[in-house]
């Protein structure tokens, strides 16, 4: 049920989870007797949108027009609004900080309370919405008790968008920004973007493209992103935007930007300034610098503490941050390109300011299929270490596949990472330390996956994943099964007969991407330029790191990039319990063991079968893994309307189609590169390496 004005709704996706569709009878009769009469105290503009938020909400759940009222509700009633609002009820205040929330449900004079209080604005707003879902999940009120706060501080999307509305590495159409109609025309969709961003806890966005374009910072430019600012704060969120450390010269008409040079440190304080007169809750700064070609301090031999702790200088008056991306790597090619932003930022460790955060990419190298987490998190201790995740999926096929992330990231937030002299295990998410006393954890980003088409993400499933980083960027101890539940709840039906093989099918979904693409600890095979489909032969760039060859040196002898202490030894990043069982094969684990050891395809694997029978299994079982959610989908048709369960069926066909591509070209390849044939019982690639080489898409979406 939109805000836009729409009458007829349309099972095409654009609902996402705020999918408020009518509760079973049963359940309305439960829901009406226990909330005849609704308010949601308050005059702000955050307050406004929680009333509004639950007029719709109810108005669908409970098939009747439902009024929200501004003063106490009579009867059995449903009350909303801070603490101070809420003081007549003589509530017990529950440990909620600035943004959480509590829900309970109280007796007074003979009637049924439940009220949902919180310490703020914006806290009213996530519980409206918290309890909109409890009930879309079909949960009961009665006994309802539920108190939640974020434990991150920072819970952003980052929009690799352009200018002219490309978006890089973009799989569901062009940018939700038309800046060309800005800041006159405001698309409603950017009012149902903000809605669906805060019953997620998402409370930042950044809205445009790391690799950056310094007109975003002229006046004109500044002047439309204002008017998003605007649409976005009665709903929590902050704008970000991406700052071109040569913009002191590309728009200021300097000679240099030279971090300490005092001119350059003067421009980016006026220009900071005139950002926070546009929009005076800006949020910051995210950089990218001398990665990729992109400026930055070390083009005038500077560090990246000396870029960082310039810009951080200008915000730091406003309260604003700067978030500065660790995805760097040498201009001149090292041995290792894993250990590179270890060898950057490190020796950095203390030198940054206070309110600068380094974003860190889950692995070390760039967001694949599978990776051991980054050494950073485990190598800084002194400055404040934020995650970066990537919802949209570079190298995990495109919108096509269906691969839900949220088990990759559990996997990276739960790892453990150090150990303190008492023993303790430290995880990832314990690194990632916040200095407020109201946050565990400082900040998580998402690279996002939303465009202009209907279901914003290319496909149904890939809501999932931005669904699923709201909900562990709120809670990284969250478990990555509850939230896709959760998900598959709201988005399509509570039905257990439908959820538990759905959800079943999501968790193993990125295992299989895992198998068909990069099993056993291999990475970025894919195809160069666009990621799109196989390309393990590619050794032909214009630098060894730029070519999939490099990170699997497979040749007759064996396969693997040999990180270990008598190959690269980046093994040495990690803390000493993990670099003592990652340096051995015997105890590393299966799923890393050629990210860090080249073996023999001979090597025997705990399996009983060589690694190269491994590889042929792996790679045999992700397609079959493919073929067993076409199956289960199959089956789900009763539980889904007719629109959206055809587009996933033929999504699953192109996996299932690609995964087959994959398989039969990674294997002919491996085959010619080894002289080795398939063990028997495998069906030979239909075609040769040449075949598959002779491939090319120059036309692939996303490509920047």
């Amino acid at each position: 049920m939109l805000l836009t004005g729409l009458t007829a709704k349309a099972e095409d996706g654009y609902d996402l989870w705020l999918r408020y569709e009518q509760a079973p009878v049963e359940l309305r009769a439960d829901y009406n007797s226990q909330i005849s009469s609704i308010a949601v105290l308050g005059q702000g503009a955050t307050i406004a949108a929680a009333r509004q938020e639950m007029a719709t909400g109810l108005s669908g759940i409970l098939d009747r027009t439902v009024t929200v009222g501004t003063a106490m509700p009579r009867g059995n009633a449903l009350v909303a609004g801070t603490y101070d609002e809420l003081s007549g009820l003589d509530l017990e205040s529950a440990d909620v900080g600035p943004e959480g929330y509590a829900i309970t449900q109280m007796r007074r004079n003979g009637r049924v309370l439940t009220v949902i209080a919180a310490e703020s604005e914006i806290g009213v707003l996530y519980g409206t919405f918290a309890f909109l879902q409890h009930l879309l999940q079909g949960e009961p009120i009665a006994g309802m008790e539920l108190v939640s706060r974020p434990a991150t501080e920072h819970r952003l999307l980052n929009h690799w968008d352009n200018l002219d509305r490309y978006v890089e590495r973009g799989y569901a159409g062009q940018s939700l920004w038309d800046w060309h109609k800005l800041p006159d025309y405001l698309d409603p969709r950017y009012t149902d973007y903000a809605r669906a961003n805060a019953a997620i806890g998402v409370n930042g966005t950044s809205l445009t493209n790391v690799n950056a374009n310094a007109e975003v910072l002229t006046p004109q430019y500044l002047e439309k992103a204002a008017a998003l600012a605007d649409v976005f704060r009665p709903y929590g969120i902050k704008v970000y935007l991406t700052a071109r450390f040569s913009a002191p010269i590309e728009i200021g008409g300097l000679e240099t930007a030279d971090p300490l040079d005092e001119e350059v440190q003067a421009w980016w304080q006026t220009k900071t300034d005139e950002i926070y007169n546009y929009i005076p809750d800006f949020g910051g700064f995210l950089v990218k610098a001398n990665s990729e070609g992109q400026p930055g301090p070390q083009d005038y031999d500077r560090n990246h503490a000396d870029g960082a702790n310039m810009l951080a200088d200008a915000v730091a008056p406003h309260g604003g941050i700067v978030m500065w991306r660790a995805f760097v790597y040498a201009a001149d090619e090292t041995q290792d390109r894993a250990k590179q932003a270890w060898e950057e930022f490190v020796p950095l460790d203390g030198e940054f300011r206070d309110n600068v955060l380094i974003q860190v990419k889950n692995g070390p190298i760039d967001f694949q299929p599978r990776e051991p987490f980054s050494p950073l998190f485990a190598g800084v201790e002194d400055t404040t270490l934020m995650m970066e995740f990537q919802i949209t999926k570079e190298y995990l096929g495109f919108a096509t596949h269906l691969a839900y992330l949220g088990t990759m990231w559990e996997e990276t937030l739960d790892a453990p990472a150090e150990r303190t002299g008492e023993g303790e295990t430290l995880t990832v998410t314990d690194m990632m330390v916040s200095d407020n006393d109201d946050y565990t954890v400082s900040a998580m980003a998402g690279v996002a996956n939303i465009g202009t088409d209907r279901n914003w993400s290319g496909s149904i499933f890939d809501q999932a994943n931005w669904y699923a980083f709201g909900r562990l960027a709120w809670d990284p101890e969250q478990d990555a099964e509850t939230v896709a539940r959760e998900w598959a709840a709201m988005t399509f039906t509570p039905e257990a007969e439908f959820l538990d093989p759905v959800v079943e099918m999501m968790m193993g979904s990125r295992e299989a991407v895992v198998d068909y693409m990069t099993p056993l600890g291999l990475h970025h095979l894919m195809a160069t330029g666009h990621h799109y489909g196989p390309g393990p032969w590619v050794d032909d760039l214009g630098r060894p790191d730029w070519n999939p060859a490099y990170y699997h040196k497979a040749d007759e002898e064996g396969i693997g990039f040999d990180r270990s202490s008598t190959g690269s030894d980046a093994v040495s990043q990690y803390a000493p319990f993990l670099r003592e069982q990652w340096d051995d094969p015997a105890t590393t684990p299966d799923e890393l063991l050629l990210w860090f050891h080249h073996l023999s395809w001979d090597y025997e694997m705990g399996s009983g079968r060589t690694l190269w029978e491994e590889i042929v299994f792996y790679y045999e079982r992700g397609v079959q893994k493919v073929e067993a959610m076409r199956t289960t989908w199959d089956e789900m048709a009763p539980y889904v309307d007719a629109e959206r369960h055809a587009q996933i069926a033929d999504f699953l066909a192109i996996q299932e189609k690609e995964a087959r591509w994959w398989r039969n070209a990674c294997l002919a390849y491996f085959m010619e590169v080894s002289g080795r044939d398939l063990p028997d019982g495998y069906d030979v690639p239909p075609h040769d390496v040449d075949y598959y080489k002779s491939r090319h898409f120059p036309s692939a979406p996303g490509n920047g």
